[in-house]
């Protein structure tokens, strides 16, 4: 009878091992369950943060261009990150920045090479953010920090010369090599007939210079084109003409160095009239024609690029005949306030 109660006591005792060993499993089961519950969610948010910061990345819809500041900027150097530009999302257009909307939009067909960020081009970096970048590379074009080069004159070498507010003078010169990739001539009067490449300047300033034209035209105006691109070897044989006959520093006040004139930009377009015999002469300012010029030329995105009075900055003599093409925006602004192209880069 007792062994009967002792081998009952057993199989009781081995049950209740078993029973809560069992439990203590479920228990610790259910346990990771839970945490696996809670930390799920958890894991869930982190993607969810990273993708909605990889959806936030959109090219911004302004236009902007160098030297504009605020949050629209900042987004468009964000979207630059994104499709591996190396800029600071400060906010701030500056050189970095213009450079790499240049790069960009060197290498679309369609788009403007400007440095400007204009409709455009917002399209196309929306579609590089959102789809196959196909041949796209960042600095594929312009390389960033490149070894700061030195032309014979001594002037520093633009590293971006297709920027619409390059500033080329005695100290910023533009590569030997540059040749406007987008040159045509414009449809507006010129004293001469022959074909030649100083008819030339690039599509925006064509454009904006027809334009102006036909205004000058309404207004009763007799305005002529006289001489727009002019390429570095040109310009060369033009220095040393001049320098044959003046000498070099007398020449450099009204001519200027190969890589160091505004002309070979594309930008510039020398005007004149008749009432002086088509000539470019301090006397232009003095016509109706010069006159219109002075007031209106910024409508249209012009400055009179070395005003009176200003050539201790510009280095240049006055030349009321020669307009560079900058943009409305920049125009408005340099005309209105009687300041140079060079005050106005290194002003903001």
């Amino acid at each position: 009878m007792l062994k009967r109660k002792g081998r009952v006591i057993t199989i009781l005792m081995v049950l209740l091992l078993l029973f809560t060993g069992c439990s203590m499993q479920t228990s610790k089961e259910a346990q990771q369950e839970n945490t696996s519950e809670e930390s799920s969610p958890a894991n869930t948010d982190i993607n969810t943060d990273s993708e909605k910061n990889e959806k936030e990345v959109k090219a911004p819809s302004e236009e902007l261009q160098k030297k504009d500041k605020g949050e629209p900027v900042r987004r468009l150097q964000l979207a630059l990150q994104s499709i591996g530009y190396d800029v600071k999302e400060d906010g701030i257009y500056n050189t970095d920045t213009t450079l790499a909307v240049t790069d960009l939009q060197l290498q679309f067909k369609e788009l403007k090479a400007t440095g400007l960020y204009d409709k455009e081009t917002s399209k196309t970096l929306q579609k590089l953010l959102t789809t196959d970048k196909g041949d796209f590379k960042a600095y594929k074009i312009l390389a960033k920090n490149k070894d700061v080069q030195k032309a014979n004159g001594g002037a520093t070498v633009l590293q971006n010369p297709y920027d619409q507010l390059a500033l080329v003078n005695k100290q910023h010169a533009l590569p030997a090599d540059y040749i406007p990739k987008d040159l045509v001539t414009p449809k507006v009067r010129f004293p001469f007939t022959e074909d030649l490449p100083k008819k030339q300047m690039r599509q925006v300033a064509a454009t904006a210079l027809e334009k102006m034209f036909a205004a000058a035209d309404k207004a009763g105006l007799d305005l002529f084109a006289q001489s727009g691109y002019r390429s570095y070897e040109r310009q060369d044989s033009i220095f040393a003409s001049n320098v044959n006959e003046h000498g070099e520093e007398a020449a450099n006040k009204f001519s200027a160095r190969p890589g160091e004139s505004e002309h070979q930009t594309g930008l510039t377009m020398d005007v004149t009239s008749p009432d002086i015999n088509y000539g470019l002469t301090i006397e232009f300012g003095k016509t109706d024609e010069g006159k219109w010029i002075k007031k209106h030329a910024a409508e249209y995105g012009f400055i009179i690029r070395y005003p009176k009075g200003k050539e201790n900055i510009t280095k240049y003599q006055y030349e009321p005949w020669h307009l560079r093409f900058v943009g409305k925006e920049a125009a408005k602004e340099i005309m209105t306030k009687g300041i140079t192209l060079e005050e106005y880069v290194k002003g903001k």
